[in-house]
Order: C-alpha cells, then structure tokens, then sequence
C-alpha cells in the first residue's frame, strides 16, 4: 500500500494531466474531483480512473478542453451537449446553468448528453447544495453494459447512478449517491488491483450462480495489466433485486433517452448523460420550516438503539464527511497495483522519476 497527502496527490494527477494535452486548469480540476472522490472513501471514482482517461484522451475519444454547447435553452430547463468531453469539465457547466435558472425561477432542469465519464455524482450534489438548492439526478453510462437486469444473466444496463443532494444550513448536506448495481464498476476495478474485495453475490455468472470474483466481469488479466470488461462472461447483479432494476432502467430512460444520449447499448463511443433536476427551497418554504424539520427528523433517525454490531445509526452523506477528515491527515491509500498503473500513465506521458518519487514521498 502506498499512502499519499492530499495536495502532492492533486499536483502529480495535474502533471499528468497537463502532460496528456489538457490545459492547465483542466489538470487541476480534474486532479481535485479524483482526488476528492478517493477523500471522502470513493476509490472507485478516484484516481484509479487515471490510466483510462490518459488512454482516452491520448485516443481522442475524450475531447480536452470543451465548452458545453447549449442545444434548447429556456427560462427553466436547457439541454446541454457536453461534446465528449472531459466530465469534470463539462459537467460542472452544465451544473451551473441549472443552479443559476433555479434560481431565477425556483423549479429547473437540465438535460446533459455526450460528456464523458462524470466522476463521482455526490460532487453535482454538493455544489448546487452550496447553493441552497435540492437536487435529484438521473445518470446513465451510454456504451457500458455491465449490469444483468433482475431475473436475468446477460449484461443490458449501466451501473445508472442515482443521486439526491439536501443542503443544510450551517451543516453538510445530505448526499445520497449510488449506482443501481449492486457494486459499482470501479469497485470491480479496485477489487482487481488488490483494494477491498468484492462481496460474494456482487457478480454473476453466465450459469446465474452469484459470485465475487473480478476476472468474472475482466476475463483474465495481470497485475499491472488493462481491465477490459467486454472479455468477462458474467455482469454485475443490479442491488436490490426488482427495486434496483426498476431504478436502474429509469436512469437509462432519463439519464440516457430523455437526454438524447442514448439508453446504453454496445458498439458505441462511451457517454454519460444526466437528468438534474434542481428545487430552491427558499421560493417554496418562505417560512423556512424545512431546515428546522431536517434537523428534527435526522436527529429523530439517528436516535434508535444500534442494531448489533453497529455502533451508531449513520445518514448519508456523513461516511464520506468523517473518511475525508481521516485521509486528509493520514493521506490517501492506495493499493500498489493501483499506484503502479498510475506510474505507467504518468510515464506514458513523459513525467520524469524524481517527479513520481517525489509525488510519493
């Protein structure tokens, strides 16, 4: 395991980065949202993605540098083409619109096609929660099929993230981020490269026997080597039997047909799309009741007797609060098979030995 600060961490991803062709406020930014995703325990969305987006990038499947175009814009929604580019880049515009017609109107929506791999979903979340908005987000991941549908075995959805930010006023917001799989797709990938494990009924396999084994959904693979997914021959389940199914494939009908990115489907360039959907409480709850009932009810929640083995009753969002306290004074782990595919991109990029040593140091 090799633990790495925060800040050397940001600046080694931004060399990278900046090294593969994107600006150098591109690096950064993206530097800081991977970076952010493995802070708050969301090592799946973290800089273990770095070695796919250099690749992407360097293949020119992922464009640097976009300018989201504004297809359809009115007072209360826009859809937006992200033009394949970098999610960190365009997603956070597309964000801004919604945040900024909610607020002008208390009720908007946006529609984002074509962008490529957003990251972690809780970071849209808390940025319009900044903002003293709700939001809601429907997310699809058009050209990745990993996930059987409940009752089957073959691989026809996404992992079609959910998510719903709540702010709080003077306290964090309550983020509720999950793909619709029963694992995420990046928790495959750390499992591959010797991170946590996956559970045992994560998978499975072409006989609909549950499994927790990577090479199901990879094939076979090295240590240092590339993770290709369409080389496995089991999928990942969708959590929660029919509930998560259900959920799942309405994030490909909004996230993915409503958008225009396309519900997902093989042999087409990798997009996601997202539906948010963004509420001012303020234009709604004048008399400001909500906060003080958020407060009640969270307190009202957290105050039941521990099941067994649990120490306390934890809401969401506040997990990531406390790992990102933790790994921003201890730095953030990172198996040595994650750190080493990291090495290679950095390498493929032309970053020097005493600019990686240094990094790790």
């Amino acid at each position: 395991m090799v633990t790495v600060q925060a800040q050397k961490l940001i600046d080694f991803v931004a060399d990278i980065f900046a090294s593969a062709g994107s600006s150098a406020a591109e690096a950064k930014r993206i530097a800081i949202y991977l970076t952010t995703a493995n802070l708050t325990g969301h090592d799946s969305h973290g800089v273990i993605r770095v070695p796919r987006y250099v690749k992407s990038a360097l293949d020119g499947n992922i464009k640097t540098d976009q300018t989201v175009e504004v297809i359809i814009d009115t007072p209360s929604f826009a859809v937006v083409d992200g033009k394949f580019g970098f999610g960190q880049t365009v997603t956070p515009q597309a964000i801004k619109i919604g945040i900024d017609k909610c607020k002008a109107q208390g009720l908007s929506m946006i529609a984002l096609r074509n962008s490529g791999h957003l990251g972690r979903v809780g970071d849209w979340a808390e940025m319009a929660a900044a903002e003293g908005l709700v939001s809601v987000y429907f997310v699809n991941a058009a050209g990745s099929v990993l996930v059987a549908p409940f009752g089957g075995v073959d691989r026809r959805i996404s992992t079609a993230p959910y998510c719903v930010g709540v702010p709080r006023k003077g306290r964090p917001p309550i983020v509720l981020d999950f793909a619709t799989s029963l694992v995420a797709e990046g928790k495959v990938l750390v499992a591959s490269r010797g991170g946590k494990k996956l559970p045992d009924n994560a998978l499975v396999g072409p006989d609909g026997a549950a499994a927790g084994d990577p090479h199901l959904l990879y094939g076979d693979y090295t240590p240092e080597g590339p993770r290709e997914y369409l080389k496995g021959k089991g999928a990942i389940r969708a959590f929660g039997d029919h509930k998560g199914s259900g959920l799942a494939l309405m994030c490909e009908l909004l996230g993915g047909a409503l958008t225009g990115n396309g519900a997902t489907k093989l042999g087409r360039p990798f997009a996601n799309g997202l539906l948010g959907i963004f509420i001012d409480p303020a234009r709604i709850d004048p008399d400001h009741f909500f906060d003080g009932e958020i407060s009640r009810y969270i307190g009202y929640v957290k105050d039941t007797k521990p099941a067994a083995g649990t120490a306390e009753v934890l809401v969401p969002g506040e997990p990531e609060q406390r790992m990102r306290a933790e790994r921003l004074k201890n730095g953030v782990p990172l198996p040595d098979d994650v750190w080493a595919t990291i090495v290679a991109a950095a390498r493929s990029v032309g970053i020097n030995d005493t600019a990686i040593a240094d990094a790790a140091r």
